[in-house]
């Protein structure tokens, strides 16, 4: 089975929850033997040397960055087959702008590595991504899949033009063109199934059981809070130094990690990293974690890597989106700012309610999060479904 699989970021890149999906997807191609060739978008971040690292790896057969024409070499096709489309569809609105993240030459770069291979499957991460396939004629036998990672509409809310209806049938109409199309949550999976003829399949992002490794570890962290920079991140990051820690003892040891820390006031009982290779390390030595989200969609990756380890999670409404179960499972939830600061204090000073929460924690992460548990849908659907058909 040979597979093309387009994820726009650095899976190597350890910043945020999403790049972890990417490359525990990766991880699953590998352990299944599976031919797997990477398109990404060329950064500061991925660039050569990060391919040759997955090559090196084995997580890929080849990889290929896309990198943005420039727009003097052909002034003409520059102007008719980007520029121009892009100021028609400015005056009609942003919807279809926002929907569609390619640069110019991205598609026909695109084409050119699909037509160039003979791939089986071809997936796509993210709506914003599907214009890249506007060039590319579907072969007869092969099956495109879109894994989703978000329900994109709801991002768009904040724009002065927003449009409900508008931007959700968009949204709806990019994925119909997909054989199967993979979600985080079991909200947007009965969401996006209700206007879907294709499979929704939910693909949740499984990951080892570390609770036994954590368990032996001691403890030297009070509450751990994993953060990248988004816009979600920063105003919760607001909140949570503004409304609760201030009612928090100033003994109780902070570690906060990611680029969130461009965005946080110094504090004395606050360590600081902005960089980690290994969260698993951080985790390991982890009392308690935070997830003071107000607002975005999806599973938070976050949550999911705290109760792989057994770790309770202190955390408001949007923390526990996407989760099967909203109690019982070692999330203590709440948008309000003195019980968010009560549930912290009674965790690290109430031993049999730690334990209670572990225990949930530790069981709920075994039944719904197991990679095992992601590796039975993912063989279901491209041992079973998939293969069968391109081999038919």
């Amino acid at each position: 089975m040979k597979i093309l699989y387009f994820y726009p970021e650095n899976p190597l890149s350890y910043s945020q929850g999403n790049n972890s999906r990417a490359l525990a997807l990766l991880n699953y191609f590998k352990i299944r033997n599976f031919y797997v060739d990477l398109v990404a978008e060329k950064s500061e971040a991925f660039e050569e040397g990060s391919l040759v690292k997955l090559k090196n790896e084995k997580l890929i057969n080849d990889g290929f960055l896309l990198n943005r024409y420039n727009k003097t070499d052909n002034r003409l096709h520059y102007y008719f087959d980007y520029s121009f489309p892009r100021q028609i569809n400015k005056q009609l609105g942003n919807i279809i702008r926002d929907f569609d993240r390619t640069q110019y030459g991205y598609k026909e770069q695109f084409l050119k590595i699909v037509n160039d291979n003979n791939y089986d499957i071809i997936i796509i991460s993210y709506a914003y991504w599907v214009p890249l396939l506007d060039k590319v004629i579907k072969a007869k036998n092969s099956k495109w899949i879109i894994d989703t990672h978000d329900f994109l509409t709801s991002q768009f809310q904040s724009n002065k033009k927003f449009v409900l209806d508008q931007y959700f049938k968009t949204e709806i109409n990019l994925m119909q063109k997909f054989d199967n199309i993979w979600v985080i949550s079991n909200e947007e999976k009965y969401l996006f199934s209700q206007f879907i003829k294709s499979p929704v399949s939910l693909v949740t992002h499984g990951l080892p059981n570390n609770v036994e490794t954590s368990a032996k570890t001691e403890k030297t962290i009070d509450i751990t809070y994993v953060a990248s920079e988004n816009f979600h991140n920063i105003k919760s990051a607001e909140w949570f130094f503004t409304e609760v820690y201030p009612t928090l003892p100033k003994n109780i040891r902070i570690t906060v990690v990611g680029k969130i820390n461009n965005h946080i006031p110094k504090f004395e009982n606050v360590q600081n990293l902005s960089f980690i290779e290994d969260l698993d390390d951080i985790y390991n030595k982890t009392k308690i974690t935070i997830c003071p989200m107000l607002s975005g969609t999806g599973v938070k990756i976050k949550v999911i890597e705290s109760l792989s380890h057994g770790i309770p999670v202190v955390c408001t409404e949007r923390g526990v989106d996407g989760l099967l179960n909203k109690i019982n499972n070692g999330c203590l939830v709440t948008n309000n700012p003195l019980l968010f600061s009560q549930y912290i204090c009674k965790l690290l000073d109430d031993k049999d309610f730690y334990n209670k929460n572990h225990l949930e924690a530790k069981n709920f992460f075994e039944e719904n999060f197991d990679v095992k548990k992601t590796y039975e849908v993912l063989d279901n659907i491209f041992l079973t479904n998939i293969q069968s058909n391109t081999t038919a």
